[in-house]
């Protein structure tokens, strides 16, 4: 019996997980490019389609790597797009949720500022990937190019999971924009959004060894019939 597209989809969306420890064993170009010609069918408000692109190869990665580590020690953070004021409720749990399973993957003790702040820098050094996508959206499209955006970014992280590949979408790369900006020659008109670093997934790294819940359906919809 042959699955579904159903299940096909279903195993995918189960199985898809945050990639925190890559090969260097960099993605042949044909196998990158249709990644991104699978992500490029997403849907978006009025087919603005308002995602532009930037992927590193090779030496362009590590200078990518170099710089923002450098960044790191002279600037402050300064988001095109505003990071959350605070995380509460059952946000805050999730949050915590997803940090502690994380840790105890990778033997970081409660209360280890400065393990976890070591590996929050991690971010930065694109968790040893060999590519990082960084996805921008147009300034004059605000919120809902960023919202397009998000939907993309979604769609990359699937066609990175049907090709065999792992990828991590992170708002932390977006968290220099200025940096990242003149990084890459970006015009000011647009907004970074974030990076996706991807690549082959390292399946012997501890960082790799869990994936997080997810809220039953019941938690999030709420049905009316009247």
């Amino acid at each position: 019996m042959h699955p579904t597209e159903v299940e096909i989809l279903s195993d995918l969306l189960a199985r898809r997980r945050s990639c925190r420890a890559f090969k260097p064993q960099p993605v042949d170009q044909q196998l990158i490019t249709q990644m991104l010609a699978m992500a490029r069918r997403t849907a978006s408000w009025c087919n603005t389609q308002p995602w532009q692109v930037i992927v590193t190869r090779g030496a362009a990665t590590e200078r990518f790597r170099a710089a923002y580590a450098a960044q790191l020690r002279v600037s402050a953070p300064d988001p095109d797009i505003v990071f959350p004021t605070e995380y509460h409720g059952v946000y805050q749990q999730r949050r915590r949720e997803c940090a502690r399973q994380l840790y105890e993957s990778i033997g970081i003790a409660p209360g280890d500022r400065v393990a976890s702040q070591q590996q929050t820098l991690r971010n930065f050094s694109l968790f040893d990937a060999p590519h990082v996508a960084i996805i921008t959206s147009d300034r004059a499209l605000g919120a809902y190019g960023a919202v397009d955006c998000g939907g993309y970014v979604a769609n990359l992280l699937m066609a990175a999971e049907a090709l065999g590949l792992g990828a991590i979408a992170q708002a932390a790369l977006a968290s220099y924009s200025t940096f990242v900006r003149r990084h890459f020659g970006i015009g000011d008109d647009r907004l970074v959004v974030c990076g996706v670093s991807f690549g082959y997934a390292d399946h012997e790294s501890a960082a790799n060894g869990f994936q997080t819940p997810r809220a039953e359906a019941e938690e999030l919809v709420q049905w009316l019939d009247e």
